[in-house]
């Protein structure tokens, strides 16, 4: 498939297959409505029965942050008797408490590149850390190595549609060798990433360690994922296109294998969801070229205020207004507007 065109659509005569519900309160877990919804959290109902299905008991997190979707994990694992390892070299606080409590979870702060060779090959791997192509292939080599007799884990990923399916980020640019790296779009905030667009638009949402271009060979977290599967026989990939993307690779002669794709078949490539998904970024976006606008309208106010109220303190605008008053009087510069103090006060106060 080329990069950068989006994956083919699903059979429009298909029979669409019910909800699969999980036994979890997943509101609770939701990102708040009118946010960027950043969590895999969000696609709990598709991404919970894979685990069940699977038959999974341990699952790595690469990639936990701030433990939204870990403190799901853990409620999961605390019924299923499974373990889950939030694999993150910088975890917040809420992450941490989360660890400190909790018995199903252990946390290792290490990249996922110096964890992955270590620790125990779980049955399921979760990748949504650092989005670009170097870091995913080497997750995916470094696991794919581990794989005794080809007993690939169940794979499931975040990330696989815009802004990172064929466009790199780099949390930490250092890391990534510098010939896997992209040009980066830089800390220019006046210019940023806009969906359908490949390049960087005025007043896009900054992305300043993304690359500044869409697409092209090795570029982004889709790109990796399509490529590992193409070069590695008998496994499967399914993307649903909603809240940035969910990904799952299988090996198809997995036991499980057929009971997760007829899980995942209603949501594989779905046109409804992509082009809802489409209509959410496109609005986020333009809410954050309008976010810029505003600013750049508040900066500019600021400076007028700026400019008016030193005026009121200025000497020389007190002369020039007695100047226009006396001039006014004498019948010179008749027609001429005068400007006053209490002009420029009720200007201000407007």
């Amino acid at each position: 498939m080329p990069y950068g065109r989006p994956s083919p659509q699903p059979d429009a005569g298909r029979l669409a297959l019910p909800v699969t519900r999980t036994d979890l309160d997943l509101a609770s877990y939701a990102d708040r409505v009118g946010g960027w919804s950043t969590s895999l959290a969000n696609v709990a109902e598709v991404m919970i029965p894979c685990l069940d299905i699977a038959g999974a008991r341990s699952v790595c997190e690469v990639g936990a942050y701030a433990g939204d979707l870990t403190r799901l994990l853990s409620d999961w694992a605390a019924k299923a008797g499974a373990t889950v390892i939030a694999v993150d070299p910088s975890p917040k606080p809420a992450l941490v408490e989360l660890d400190e409590r909790r018995d199903e979870l252990e946390l290792v702060r290490q990249t996922s590149i110096e964890a992955l060779p270590h620790i125990e090959l779980p049955n399921a791997v979760i990748i949504d850390g650092d989005h670009n192509y170097w870091t995913v292939r080497e997750e995916l080599r470094l696991i794919a190595e581990r794989a005794v007799d080809g007993d690939m884990p169940l794979l499931m990923f975040h990330d696989i549609s815009w802004p990172h399916a064929y466009r790199d980020d780099y949390f930490a640019p250092e890391l990534i060798p510098e010939d896997s790296r992209h040009p980066m779009a830089g800390p220019d905030e006046s210019r940023g990433l806009y969906p359908g667009d490949p390049g960087l638009r005025p007043g896009g949402p900054p992305y300043p360690r993304s690359a500044a271009t869409e697409g092209g060979a090795r570029n982004g977290v889709r790109a990796a994922i399509e490529d590992f599967v193409a070069e590695n026989p008998g496994l499967r990939f399914t993307g649903v296109p909603a809240f940035f993307g969910f990904g799952v690779v299988w090996h198809e002669e997995a036991p499980w294998a057929e009971q997760l794709a007829e899980h995942l078949e209603p949501w594989d490539a779905n046109p409804v969801i992509a082009r809802l998904e489409a209509n959410r970024v496109r609005h986020l976006a333009d809410m954050q070229v309008q976010a810029n606008e505003l600013w750049k309208a508040r900066e500019r106010l600021a400076r007028q205020e700026a400019v008016l109220r030193r005026l009121l303190e200025s000497s020389a605008f007190s002369v020039a207004e007695r100047m226009s008053r006396l001039r006014g009087r004498a019948g010179v510069g008749k027609g001429q507007a005068v400007i006053s103090k209490d002009e420029v006060r009720r200007a201000l106060e407007g």
